[in-house]
């Protein structure tokens, strides 16, 4: 937004400030004390979410969202190699967003729990929303 166009609403000069201090209220937010959003957690949670940004790995994570899958399939399903498909599923296991289990010489994934799943269908959803 230029600094030279007037907010709507606002009349030029106006001061657009809140008078300090003022008491924020919890209940206002929505959120508890414990609930709000440290330092800390901010940075996990973006280095989760850099995790995903990732086009393989999202590709993995829609095909796994529908079931089980081997190594090879995901490659073929994929057109990626086994290998590259391996190094992403490392890194997707290494965050706990996946697991695995053999049968044999085959390695079988899945998402581990119900929160990625429910991750990937709310992303897939917004997507999906259209604009009025």
């Amino acid at each position: 937004m230029s600094d030279n166009l007037p907010l709507k609403g606002i009349k030029d000069g106006e001061d657009l400030c809140c008078e300090l201090p003022h008491p924020i209220q919890s209940n206002h937010l929505g959120l508890s004390l414990q609930e709000r959003l440290t330092v800390e957690r901010a940075q996990r949670m973006a280095e989760f979410f850099g995790f995903l940004a990732d086009t393989n790995r999202l590709r993995i994570l829609s095909i796994l969202a529908a079931g089980e899958m081997c190594v090879g399939d995901l490659a073929i399903t994929l057109g990626m190699n086994e290998s590259a498909v391996s190094h992403q599923l490392r890194t997707l296991r290494a965050i706990r967003l996946v697991n695995f289990r053999k049968q044999g010489r085959h390695v079988f994934y899945r998402l581990e729990d119900h929160h990625v799943l429910s991750l990937y269908q709310a992303v897939a959803e917004h997507l999906n929303e259209t604009t009025t």
